[in-house]
């Protein structure tokens, strides 16, 4: 499949792209990079991403260095082919209209007996609990072409799982990461057992769980003098919802999207309070980075679905995901991608007011 001609002129810009997670709703995110990767004036220079967002960037890679933009797509389809998605969307499409959406979906998962029953047992029953316990990501993960991953061309890569005995985040790049790394990224602690893996600095193993609990995504590792100014992060938890949750589901979900959402504002603040620095003279130009922030996002939708729909990868739901985040995408290259090595487009103010 050619690559689509880009419309006018453009100068090609690189961009880092902070991925983050939220399980099922990482369908969202692949949305979001196929349609990034149809423009050929976009250069993705490195990726930070946790749990879904490893998956997606680890998709990402070794389909890049594999085929370039096509074969990244089409790695991309591959893994939430595995995950759940419709294989053929475009036989799909007329389907959709028929079928119930996001909103109604996630009603539906949450009432549904078999979803009831996972709530309550991971509320009580610990995964160590389990004698036959196996992690359902192993197959999906230990099939990635960690040689491409590693490999020196196509994007830099950083993956981050946090580390159980100390609370801190690690990061592993490119050659580091393997099927250990992004089971650890997006292991739930309720869901799966931890994962071991050796830190080969002190030759000690070290149990983590999934890195959006201390970075969801990292973006520091994004900071490097060699990587491009603007970071693209592609928010798939809501930071903001107005109405107040009253029911024990709605506590609960909201719970979790704070807890996920708290270490990517606290890099936002930090960026905030160096572009003042350097905006007031405090900081001379170039001592630190000046980041441009950039955010594909789909609030609306997202507040829509719930930790239900985090772990119950419905295909019909996928579907739906994939393609609010083409659109979402769309709707960013409209209005934001001629910012793009100029300015950010995210009002960071106004954001953390």
């Amino acid at each position: 499949m050619a690559t689509p001609a880009v419309s006018g002129a453009r100068e090609p810009c690189r961009i880092n792209l902070a991925l983050q997670g939220g399980g099922a709703h990482g369908a969202f995110t692949w949305g979001v990079l196929d349609r990034l990767l149809e423009d050929p004036g976009i250069d993705i220079a490195a990726i930070s991403g946790c749990s879904a967002g490893a998956m997606n960037a680890a998709a990402l890679k070794s389909g890049w260095v594999a085929g370039g933009r096509q074969g990244a797509r089409d790695q991309l389809d591959w893994l939430w082919g595995q995950m759940g998605a419709i294989p053929d969307l475009s036989f799909a499409h007329w389907l959709m209209a028929f079928l119930p959406g996001p909103a109604m979906t996630a009603k539906m998962i949450e009432t549904v007996v078999p979803f009831s029953m996972i709530d309550a047992v991971t509320s009580a029953v610990s995964p160590y609990d389990l004698p036959f316990w196996e992690n359902p990501l192993r197959r999906v993960a230990e099939r990635f072409a960690y040689d491409r991953i590693g490999a020196q061309e196509g994007p830099l890569i950083f993956i981050s799982a946090t580390n159980v005995r100390t609370g801190k985040i690690r990061v592993f790049n490119n050659a580091e990461i393997g099927t250990d790394v992004i089971l650890a990224s997006a292991c739930l602690p309720t869901l799966f057992r931890a994962v071991e893996i050796e830190d080969p600095a002190t030759g000690r193993c070290e149990a983590y769980w999934d890195g959006g609990y201390a970075g969801n995504p990292a973006l520091f590792p994004l900071f490097a003098p060699n990587l491009p100014d603007d970071v693209v992060i592609v928010n798939i938890n809501p930071i903001l919802r107005e109405e107040l949750p009253r029911s024990a589901a709605e506590i609960g979900n909201r719970i979790n999207e704070i807890s996920f959402n708290s270490s990517l504002l606290r890099e936002l603040r930090a960026i905030a309070f160096v572009k003042r620095l350097l905006a007031g003279g405090q900081l001379q130009p170039g001592s630190m980075k000046d980041v441009r922030v950039h955010m594909i996002a789909d609030d609306k939708l997202m507040g829509s679905l719930s930790v239900a729909t985090k772990i119950v990868p419905a295909p019909t739901l996928l579907a739906h995901l994939r393609a609010a985040g083409r659109l979402a995408a769309e709707d960013f290259m409209e209005s934001a991608r001629s910012k793009i090595g100029t300015a950010g487009s995210v009002d960071l103010a106004a954001l953390l007011a």
